[in-house]
């Protein structure tokens, strides 16, 4: 039996959490979700989780997308990340800064599926 892959969803949005669930859902894959509302939610998560694969928004109370991400990059360097957010000004630094993908929200779902699918099946730990 396939392992279960740990997904993390940083998000402050309750909706674009519960959309997210439900598109990972479709997946062929066994996955475990945990939801974080904020960065530095996210950040303690992490350490509990050890999720395989962060989906982080940009802007959230407390810590935002981009900090959270140096610091679980910084302690955490083989989690793949998805920065995820309506702001496309921030895909070049989120790249930069070691996003495995950048997804805007206003993208169809099946490219948030493609791109799971794509980082999902390529390098989760077992």
């Amino acid at each position: 039996m396939a392992k279960s892959i740990r997904v993390l969803i940083a998000e402050d949005q309750p909706r674009a959490r519960r959309s997210l669930r439900a598109l990972l859902a479709t997946l062929p894959m066994p996955l475990v979700i945990k939801e974080a509302t904020h960065g530095s939610e996210a950040i303690d998560a992490m350490e509990a989780f050890q999720p395989d694969l962060v989906i982080l928004d940009i802007r959230m109370p407390v810590m935002d997308g981009l900090e959270a991400m140096h610091i679980i990059k910084e302690r955490w360097p083989d989690t793949k990340i998805i920065i995820y957010s309506m702001y496309p000004e921030y895909s070049e630094p989120a790249q930069a800064a070691g996003a495995d993908r950048f997804i805007d929200k206003s993208d169809p779902p099946e490219k948030m599926l493609a791109e799971l699918t794509k980082i999902l099946s390529k390098g989760n730990r077992s």
